[in-house]
């Protein structure tokens, strides 16, 4: 049997049968090490070799950052900030769940940590002013995915990490693609509010706006550490986590008193924890990208690809059907890890540049978290909003469509990527 077939194959019939990704991945890939009588130690080392990554440290950092920020007021500033800045248009809260996750997204670059935190405010009081249900969950699902576009994203580091791409770069090229979702999704909000007759929020008036933007200003400036910190050369993406979680500490602890000194060890440790899910999957990942690379997997997906179409619109679009479906199964991090290769491969071949490509990858992954099974964000949300799977996922449809247009589009409008990248750090493009 052909060891790619059975690499591949053992692998989606382990995940079929709910195995752990990482325990899948790292079994799969020994199964097909023994049959092809390759060295054992092979496994070890790329598993090392993988986690070995200084970048990689700072996961870690931004997971404990969400979880400061959700366990202190932080959160709530910025949903008083959102209300205030865009609550009074119509379709108030649907707006304020929008633009809440785009600030989110900028602070700790974690989709579910948004999900959890925002929809437990939102989707209750969406609900309550005569949202439906279903698509308070949608949207509160939807616009939680911002965290892996808008920088600084997790995804964007990994993929930078491990494709040795510039991660101010990539920052720099998701900020304008995620915006635009955001405001497609607001854009769609105000449709749904017109149709169904949901009600905006009356203006709070100058003085209320202006109280908002200064109980939030503090937390604002996380982004100013991360992403200008990292475009500017000042710190690297792992120093840039560790300033935000200082900064995030000194506010919630000293400043806010919002946490007790008492309780950091153990917000710290369910991070380290939490982290140790995603690090074993990654080490999972070295041994099994390895093989993929080792067997030549990369250059028969180029190879079957061209054999359909030469066209460059015609090789994205079927990458973007490739990503979809993989998204369905695989979280965003293990999609990258396991496809980096083919994914960059492919993108050569249709002559995207490496920031453009890594930024596309990461805008179509993003919709897996919101479609099953995989789909973590919309499971959150409708456990939240007590909606049954099914009825959120046809509303979060024509949500999944805008997404996938900007992806689209972005090949069309390479600006839409590049555009800022290349006026903040022109000397990273030839």
């Amino acid at each position: 049997m052909n060891p790619l077939v059975l690499l591949l194959g053992g692998f989606f019939v382990l995940i079929a049968f709910r195995v752990n990704i990482g325990f899948a991945l790292i079994l799969s890939s020994v199964f097909v090490i023994l049959w092809e009588d390759l060295p054992l130690t092979s496994v070890v080392n790329q598993m090392y070799s993988n986690i070995d990554s200084f970048t990689l440290m700072a996961v870690p950092f931004f997971m404990f950052l969400g979880r400061i920020l959700n366990a202190g007021s932080i959160t709530t500033r910025l949903l008083e900030v959102s209300n205030a800045t865009v609550g009074y248009v119509r379709g108030g809260l649907g707006h304020v769940n929008v633009f809440v996750s785009m600030v989110f997204a900028s602070l700790s670059g974690s989709a579910a940590a948004d999900t959890a935190s925002v929809g437990s405010i939102l989707i209750p009081a969406m609900k309550k002013a005569g949202y439906d249900p279903a698509f308070s969950v949608a949207l509160t699902a939807a616009s939680s995915t911002l965290g892996v576009i808008i920088p600084p994203s997790i995804i964007l580091i990994v993929y930078g990490a491990f494709g040795n791409v510039s991660i101010g770069a990539l920052f720099l090229g998701g900020v304008v693609p995620g915006v635009t979702i955001g405001l497609f999704m607001m854009g769609y909000t105000f449709v749904m509010a017109i149709r169904h007759g949901y009600p905006a929020n009356p203006f709070p008036g100058m003085a209320t706006l202006a109280r908002a933007l200064w109980r939030g200003a503090a937390a604002l400036l996380i982004p100013v550490f991360v992403l200008g910190g990292v475009v500017a050369g000042v710190f690297t993406p792992t120093e840039a986590a560790i300033s935000a979680v200082v900064w995030a500490l000194f506010l919630t602890v000293v400043m806010y008193r919002d946490i007790p000194l008492r309780e950091l060890p153990g917000h710290l440790s369910r991070a380290a924890v939490e982290f140790s899910v995603p690090l074993f999957t990654v080490a999972g990942a070295g041994i099994f990208g390895w093989l993929i690379a080792f067997l030549g997997a990369a250059d028969t997906v180029v190879n079957f690809i061209t054999s359909q179409t030469d066209s460059p619109l015609g090789i994205i679009l079927l990458l973007i059907g490739f990503l979809l479906l993989i998204g369905t199964v695989l979280n965003p991090i293990s999609a990258v890890l396991i496809f980096l290769p083919i994914i960059q491969g492919l993108g050569d071949l249709a002559g995207m540049d490496p920031v453009h490509m890594g930024v596309l990858t990461t805008i179509v992954l993003s919709v897996g978290l919101i479609t099953p099974p995989y789909g973590i964000c919309l499971l959150i949300a409708s456990q939240i909003g007590d909606v049954a799977l099914g009825r959120a996922m046809l509303a979060v449809l024509p949500i999944v469509g805008l997404t996938v247009l900007v992806a689209v589009l972005s090949f069309f409008v390479p600006d839409l990527v590049l555009g800022l990248p290349r006026l903040v750090s022109p000397h990273l493009f030839p």
